[in-house]
């Protein structure tokens, strides 16, 4: 058995106070989300864990890129008949998490997803290298599937299919956007006393701001 226990760590870098934060957490969001990338450190900063309520009842995280946030909400892209994209169709309410350790920062943000507009999705997939347009349409995410041979001889066929040819966007994989609910922002302090500011938004789509204890 490992014990765990004298892993510990001193938070002391940012502070996280009332005064110095906007009133919309998409603001706040992308104030942190720079600085971090600017800190250094991480090599996705865009790397967040999607939480979703399986078909089965239990709880599943993975982690995904975010690809695009505005003031709308935060958008990823996936197969649409995948575990979570099955998931997500049939719970919409899910939970997105960003851990930013070199920045001593966590944000967790609860939300309602929906899929992308096929134009959203279309933009998002004719950006993507070949490699990875091909990769969409051979790889049946989440199903069992024989060997690791058989996906890469799935893959030579396609590339063979279209050499020379644009490749379409598969209809089972576009982008979800999840509008947020609420969002907490996490930044550790010292003894345990961390700074944690959420958001809940309001019947009138105003945010209400509160602090919660550590």
């Amino acid at each position: 058995m490992s014990d765990l226990s004298n892993y510990r760590k001193s938070y002391e870098k940012k502070a996280l106070v009332e005064t110095d934060i906007p009133e919309d957490p998409i603001n706040l969001f992308q104030k942190w989300f720079y600085e971090v990338e600017e800190f250094g450190g991480i090599e996705e900063v865009n790397a967040m864990t999607v939480a979703t309520i399986g078909l089965d009842g239990f709880p599943k995280s993975r982690v995904v890129l975010l690809k695009k946030f505005n003031e709308e909400g935060f958008i990823f892209f996936t197969n649409y008949n995948s575990e979570k994209g099955k998931a997500i169709s049939h719970n919409p309410h899910i939970c997105l998490s960003f851990f930013w350790p070199t920045a001593e920062r966590q944000v967790i943000i609860k939300g309602i997803a929906e899929k992308t507009s096929e134009l959203v999705s279309d933009g998002y997939f004719d950006s993507r290298p070949d490699g990875s347009k091909l990769g969409a349409i051979v790889s049946a995410q989440s199903d069992v599937i024989p060997s690791r041979e058989y996906l890469e001889e799935n893959l030579k066929k396609l590339e063979q299919e279209y050499e020379g040819k644009e490749i379409p966007r598969p209809q089972h994989w576009g982008g979800f956007l999840v509008r947020p609910v609420e969002v907490e922002f996490w930044q550790g302090r010292p003894n345990r006393l961390h700074d944690r500011i959420r958001y809940k938004l309001q019947e009138d789509y105003y945010w209400k701001i509160e602090r919660l204890s550590s």
